[in-house]
């Protein structure tokens, strides 16, 4: 079965991508995940400084996923640059950067762009974090903004990871393809709260932090395919388990899924578990390609 995917100028081996945040920035545990069986690889979220993050608890499991709020902890772009320099990235590597200004996003991709990475993913949806995320997403103007000044100096792809804000996605992902943007990823995760009953406070240390897993699956599935049916090329991400997950949102109008929480329950096998689960259902269902199957929900 051909499992192959192209999307925003990309070729993949198979449409499964290791989402953003799950397992840090060291190329070493990147490239185990892509000989895992990912179809490319996407890195936690990387800011112009190094931010500490927030302290724990940062995160708790509730039913059907986690709740977190990591606080976008990361090394900083020089730090990430000394990861990634004077190796062969024989791996097909998206870098997700985080930022609040036009400035500080063009100049991590200036910095960046030299080095051998597939694309950028552009975090405009954390639902923790002030002054970058959602804020940044949730205003077009600026959202256009970054798109452009990034487009200006890069050739490659660039996708921005949307997420369930003030401003409706749909708006945002059309001005963020009109201004150059080769793809959205639906959807970040969703604003989220647990309480602990004995001791009467919030469990995590940020009160506020991110739903993720299969509790959001349905909203995710839905954004996707209202994003398809406005001809927006689109990853889907959220809560995708298994196969059948990754079947539904491509059939929605995906060309590619990210799996992030799974990764949890079922570490680096889930990927190898999807993609054959895939080729069988494919075989099964007597299609010839992947390719046959996206959007086809939305032609029902």
């Amino acid at each position: 079965m051909d499992t192959s995917v192209e999307l925003a100028g990309m070729r993949l081996r198979n449409p499964t991508m290791l989402a953003s945040g799950i397992l840090g920035i060291s190329y070493e545990v990147l490239k185990r995940v892509y000989e895992a069986g990912a179809g490319a690889v996407v890195s936690k979220s990387i800011s112009i400084d190094a931010r500490e993050g927030y302290k724990g608890p940062i995160i708790v499991k509730v039913d059907g996923g986690y709740v977190n709020a990591v606080g976008l902890s990361n090394p900083g772009i020089d730090a990430f640059i000394h990861e990634l320099k004077d190796r062969a990235i024989d791996i097909p590597l998206i870098v997700n950067l985080v930022g609040s200004t036009v400035d500080e996003f063009v100049s991590m991709v200036k910095m960046l762009d030299s080095i051998d990475i597939l694309a950028y993913e552009l975090n405009l949806s954390c639902p923790h974090v002030e002054k970058v995320g959602l804020e940044v997403g949730d205003d077009i103007e600026l959202v256009s903004s970054i798109i452009k000044g990034i487009k200006n100096v890069t050739s490659k792809p660039v996708i921005a990871k949307l997420g369930l804000g003030k401003t409706d996605m749909i708006s945002v992902a059309k001005a963020a393809v009109d201004s150059g943007c080769d793809a959205v990823t639906a959807i970040n995760t969703v604003r989220a709260m647990v309480i602990d009953v004995e001791r009467c406070i919030p469990v995590l240390s940020n009160r506020i932090g991110g739903l993720s897993g299969k509790s959001i699956k349905p909203i995710a599935v839905r954004c996707v395919y209202e994003l398809y049916r406005e001809d927006i090329p689109v990853i889907g991400c959220g809560g995708v388990y298994d196969w059948s997950d990754a079947i539904e949102f491509i059939l929605a109008g995906a060309s590619a899924v990210q799996i992030g929480s799974a990764i949890g329950d079922r570490w680096l096998h889930v990927f190898n578990d999807i993609n054959a689960g895939i080729s069988s259902y494919l075989r099964r269902k007597g299609f010839k390609s992947i390719k046959e199957l996206i959007g086809l929900a939305n032609k029902g």
